[in-house]
């Protein structure tokens, strides 16, 4: 009978233990993140024309996220940073940003671009940042990056 309870409790361990590392996994949005270096946030922010129509990799906290399609999330290099970047996907791709994403760690890649007057998703998702997170900024209302992937920590 001894034998029999040591190895339930030897099972009952790494059950655990599986279910504790798939907790603790990160979770890979669209095609995940593929550059090996990150952007820093303040250099898009000192010098955005620059970065137009180049895939960056920023690395950060997310500080927001669209409640309504978790079409956006909105990153900055840490909580207290009032520099933030949006990464905006299309409605109804692949990708969407969990809300539970909000306060975590994350990478995320894309094209950095400024949004263009007609834009009406762009600029829809700048008001909604406006209104979802006080970090929100001149620059968010001009400039986003459009997600190709991300990885939520």
């Amino acid at each position: 009978m001894t034998a029999v309870i040591r190895a339930s409790v030897v099972v009952c361990g790494l059950v655990l233990a599986a279910v504790g590392a798939a907790a603790n996994a990160d979770e890979k949005l669209g095609a995940g993140v593929t550059l090996g270096e990150a952007t820093a946030i303040k250099a898009l922010y000192d010098s955005p024309e620059k970065f137009v129509g180049k895939t960056v990799r920023v690395d950060g906290v997310v500080t927001a996220v669209c409640e309504q399609m978790g079409c956006w999330m909105a990153i900055a290099a840490d909580a207290e940073s009032k520099q933030v970047v949006r990464f905006k996907v299309d409605h109804g791709v692949a990708i969407v940003f969990p809300i539970k994403a909000r306060g975590k760690q994350a990478s995320a890649e894309g094209v950095f671009e400024a949004i263009a007057a007609g834009d009406a998703e762009g600029k829809e998702a700048a008001q909604e940042q406006a209104g979802a997170a006080a970090k929100a900024t001149d620059f968010s209302q001009k400039y986003q990056i459009k997600a190709l992937g991300a990885v939520i920590k």
